[in-house]
């Protein structure tokens, strides 16, 4: 959940730090922290507060100079954010000092016996019981650094990436990793280390990422040693070539990253499908499932398992997998699946949805469905992540880098692999005739000018959130493929606006939440001309007849739910299926014009972190 930068090498430390910190701001910003090593000494500056925050106190509290150092931005876990709490923490001794991301679960038992050994504790946190550990196992054994914090980490159970490194070692990062992110970008004479690849990637382009339970001895002038944290055995890393650049990770003249999400989703939307959609030939090519289609063509069912907005995308998957190739789905939190002891054949496919591909609790019901001998495939956006590296086999969305912590293009292209796949399985099954497959193939080419078309609605979303920024609650109902979207819509709302929200099957309203429903009541109603059209115009007659004030998104052209509504906004036809690839888009922009209106923090709102890599 927090973000690390680090560097050793030539250059002065301090910019490459700070410029790595604000790009990774998006991993947490309750608090940052940096230190920097120059003749013998460490210089530590951190604070409550943003990177910017830690910008201002650094300048005016310690000399900006040194070519050794890292950084750190915090999503609290373990004690509150304040100046304190903040990373680096120092052990003991003021001679090692570490920046951590991740949850070490027995903190408490190592922090008993520490204090037993004399050791005193200034933070909350169970990251300076970490650094204390290594420290009590250096001067214990009279280990090495590197020696000592193998040793350390053998001692601990839970997450971690973590970046120490000591005074007396002026040339020299240790690093290590346990189901949080860790990247070393590898210069001329330099090095980098980052939770991922944006600090660095103008730089260098290639980057190792290290494995779970792998650490590393980044020195100056010296080859880089892996080993494996377990048994010291030695590791050939692979070097990868970074896809990224520079242009996707800045705004682009935008005032926000979501913002700039939302409007990139025609062109990601079709890199996602480019190389893989051939309509003019009636093909699907996607390598991961064309290698397997034996196990989607036998499974028994598809066990989708995710979290937030990707397990919305995995509901609209249920609905198109069910109906294109007839198998049944299931679609479950990885955060539950992980711990309900889950019946799981071997003749069951899993799909693992993730934007990161770090998700935590996505990672464990991976692994637990790989140990009941189920075939699992993996989608997600981030190529070499965790995710993509533990499955059997999977599809990147390619929607780039997301930045902004509401998820917009990555949900968009994941129903973008997800409808490629269930399309390919239905050919494969004989599910779907021939026509409606084509069809679909051609409508599915097509989404990207509908979705900019479906853009075009920004003003009209603009000037229905300064009508209801100031709103406490929302309803937002939707049917069928249109129900995830409201749940995807009532997300958007809660997570940058703040505004209570709550998504429901519209036929579902009558059954509890029309009571809420009176005069000063926001509900917005997903009502495409589609099947379900007529059950959701008789809903809107009921919220109308309670005076609710209705939003519909509608089919252009409609007439029928327009003289219902207090406020419509039009999305172009398109077939049932890929509907909800239109229909978010003004929920994006909805959300996006309230949470700037309420003078939110659209990119990084509170309490919420990017890549959860924490439970």
């Amino acid at each position: 959940m927090c973000g690390i930068v680090g560097y050793i090498g030539y250059r002065e430390a301090y910019p490459v730090i700070i410029k790595g910190l604000k790009r990774l701001e998006y991993r947490g910003y309750d608090s940052a922290g940096l230190v920097l090593c120059e003749d013998g000494k460490f210089k530590l500056s951190k604070t409550k507060g943003k990177v910017s925050d830690l910008e201002a106190k650094a300048e005016k509290e310690i000399s900006l100079t040194g070519t050794m150092g890292m950084g750190h931005t915090r999503w609290a876990t373990h004690g509150v954010p304040n100046d304190v709490n903040s990373h680096p923490h120092f052990s003991n001794s003021g001679e090692l000092v570490i920046i951590h991301n991740g949850i070490i679960e027995n903190y408490e038992p190592l922090k008993k016996e520490l204090i037993n050994r004399g050791y005193t504790f200034k933070s909350d946190t169970d990251t300076e019981v970490l650094i204390n550990l290594i420290e009590e196992v250096q001067k214990k054994d009279n280990l090495k650094l590197g020696k000592a914090v193998q040793v350390a980490l053998n001692q601990v159970v839970g997450a971690y990436a973590i970046a120490v490194m000591d005074v007396k070692k002026q040339d020299e990062i240790v690093v290590a990793r346990l189901g949080s992110p860790l990247a070393i970008g590898i210069g001329e004479g330099e090095y980098f280390i980052a939770s991922d690849a944006s600090p660095f990637i103008e730089y260098t382009t290639n980057a190792i990422y290290l494995e779970d339970e792998e650490m590393a001895i980044v020195r100056l002038n010296k080859p880089m040693k892996v080993r494996k944290i377990k048994d010291d055995s030695l590791v050939d890393p692979y070097i990868q070539q970074l896809q990224m650049n520079l242009e996707q990770i800045e705004k682009g003249g935008y005032d926000h990253f979501m913002l700039k999400e939302i409007y990139e989703q025609p062109n990601v939307i079709k890199d996602t499908y480019r190389g893989r959609l051939h309509a003019n030939k009636g093909m699907i090519q996607m390598a991961g499932v064309e290698d397997n289609i034996e196990k989607f063509t036998n499974a028994n069912r598809i066990l989708i398992v995710a979290c937030g907005t990707s397990w919305h995308a995995g509901l609209v998957a249920e609905y198109i997998f069910e109906e294109f190739a007839r198998i049944p789905v299931e679609v479950e939190y990885a955060s539950e699946f992980r711990y309900r002891n889950p019946i799981i054949y071997p003749d069951d496919v899993v799909i693992a949805i993730s934007q990161s591909g770090e998700t935590a609790d996505t990672l464990a019901a991976i692994k637990l469905a790989k140990e009941k001998g189920a075939f699992v495939f993996g989608v997600c956006n981030v190529v070499g992540s965790s995710i993509s590296r533990e499955t059997h086999a999977g599809a990147y969305t390619h929607a780039g880098p997301e930045i902004g912590v509401a998820s917009t293009k990555a949900f968009t292209t994941q129903i973008t692999v997800l409808a490629m796949m269930a399309l390919r399985l239905a050919k494969a099954k004989g599910t779907m005739n021939t026509s409606d497959y084509q069809r679909y193939l051609l409508e599915l080419e097509l989404i990207p000018e509908k979705v900019e078309e479906a853009l075009q609605t920004n003003e009209v979303a603009k000037t229905i959130a300064a009508i209801y920024k100031s709103a406490p609650n929302c309803l937002y109902l939707g049917r069928g493929y249109n129900f995830p979207v409201a749940l995807e819509g009532a997300l958007k709302l809660k997570e940058i606006s703040y505004i209570h929200a709550e998504g429901y099957p519209a036929a579902e309203m009558k059954h509890g939440p029309i009571a809420l429903i009176d005069e000063h009541m926001p509900v917005v109603v997903i009502a495409p001309k589609q099947n379900h059209y007529d059950k959701v115009v008789s809903n809107i007659q009921e919220i109308k007849a309670r005076s609710g004030k209705i939003i519909a998104v509608v089919t252009k052209g409609d007439t029928q739910v327009r003289a219902l509504a207090d406020h419509v906004i039009e999305v172009p036809d398109t077939a049932e299926a890929l509907t909800p690839l239109l229909t978010t888009i003004p929920l994006q922009l909805l959300s996006y014009h309230i949470a700037v209106l309420r003078e939110c923090n659209v990119d990084q709102p509170r309490n919420l972190a990017k890549s959860v890599t924490v439970e």
